[in-house]
């Protein structure tokens, strides 16, 4: 089986959590948009998505995590093995022209068992580190597709065969691109949207009220909130708000991010793949606090890219305290600038085509024509 029928399925491979489904999701879309039947090997976490995407016929596969102690390791290390064999079975059975793995010990199994049938790989990094399943498998895979052109623990060989493709992200976060930015006047509202992901964050609940509260009555005045909240603080966080005249709209989930994205002048997140993404392609700067027990610290590298691009400001949760965010509210609602040339940058991050780009990839590797070079000989 050193090749599969150019015109077999393509299996993509991802665990099952938001930032490795969303991307998988995207490519789904483009791919089947193309006329390409498409697969889905995953966790049990990850069995809705034929369900949003039609036609994709989605498998459970077997896979093992490496934490927990020796124990752990050495059980992870056994479900892992178990794994292989069973996506072995699965895909000599579909005979896939590829497999794309997008991260999470889910697609370890898929993408190794892959490599040893000789089918063409390709995995996808939505974060600016190499996360730890795509390092086991970046030896193996011929291509790796970056979201970030500077990813760290990349290795000079993995460098070479690797290609900027961005990160995709929803149609309905795409759809709002063209939306243009709205500058705050200093004599009106300014709308801050903070997310802290599905169920909020307990720091932004804490800090926020507080660091709004210091504000002067005329800034404070001002601020229109939009903020997601975890369910057992609203009623708190409302009272607080209340209390210091401040027009807040909380909720534990907004089913309209990309709406209140598209409105919102400044965001407070987080800086999970997704997250990033969304704010570059619909550009709208961002003040972002790292989760500090994410796996390698990897959200911490996605804010300094941020960062560093000029479209917005990280803040480690260590020093993300009342007087510091204070503080630099203060500074860009007396600057509006200052946002508006964020949110340029912002934008200029922004990869809306990234899901167009990744299909070429994978195109362009099951037709066998090499065109994609390593992203040192390619511009990002």
């Amino acid at each position: 089986m050193a090749r599969a029928a150019a015109m077999g399925p393509i299996v993509l491979a991802a665990g099952g959590t938001g930032g490795h489904m969303f991307p998988a999701e995207a490519l789904a879309r483009e791919l089947t948009a193309r006329g390409r039947r498409v697969a889905l090997m995953t966790d049990r976490r990850g069995q809705s998505f034929g369900d949003r995407v039609p036609g994709v016929e989605t498998m459970r596969i077997r896979a093992g995590r490496f934490d927990g102690g020796l124990i752990g390791k050495m059980r992870g290390t056994v479900e892992l093995l178990l794994g292989v064999v069973e996506a072995r079975a699965t895909l000599r059975k579909l005979a896939p022209a590829a497999v794309i793995g997008f991260g999470g010990y889910p697609s370890v199994p898929t993408v190794a068992a892959a490599a040893r049938l000789g089918l063409p790989t390709v995995i996808h990094e939505q974060n600016a580190l190499l996360g730890r399943a795509n390092r086991l498998l970046a030896g193996r895979a011929r291509r790796l597709a970056l979201s970030f052109a500077e990813t760290g623990r990349l290795k000079p060989a993995e460098r070479r065969r690797a290609v900027v493709t961005g990160n995709p992200v929803r149609p309905a976060i795409a759809g709002f691109r063209a939306q243009a930015y709205t500058v705050p006047v200093q004599s009106g509202g300014i709308e801050i949207l903070i997310l802290g992901g599905s169920q909020g964050a307990r720091v932004f609940s804490m800090v926020v009220p507080d660091a709004l509260s210091l504000l002067p009555p005329a800034l404070r005045g001002r601020v229109r909130l939009n903020q997601q909240t975890r369910p057992e603080d609203l009623e708190s966080v409302r009272t607080r708000y209340a209390q210091d005249g401040i027009t807040a709209e909380l909720a534990s989930f907004f089913d309209d991010v990309p709406q209140r994205l598209a409105r919102a002048q400044l965001v407070i997140a987080r800086a999970g793949a997704s997250t990033v993404a969304e704010l570059g392609v619909i550009g709208r700067p961002a003040i972002l606090v790292p989760y500090p027990h994410a796996a390698d610290d990897h959200q911490t590298a996605n804010a300094a890219a941020f960062a560093a691009a000029g479209a917005g400001w990280a803040m480690g949760q260590p020093q993300f305290t009342a007087e510091r965010l204070a503080g630099l509210l203060t500074e860009l609602l007396d600057a509006p600038e200052r946002l508006a040339r964020a949110a340029a940058a912002a934008h200029a991050l922004g990869r809306p085509d990234a899901a167009s780009r990744l299909a070429d990839l994978v195109l362009a590797l099951i037709e066998g024509s090499g065109n994609s070079r390593g992203i040192e000989g390619k511009a990002a």
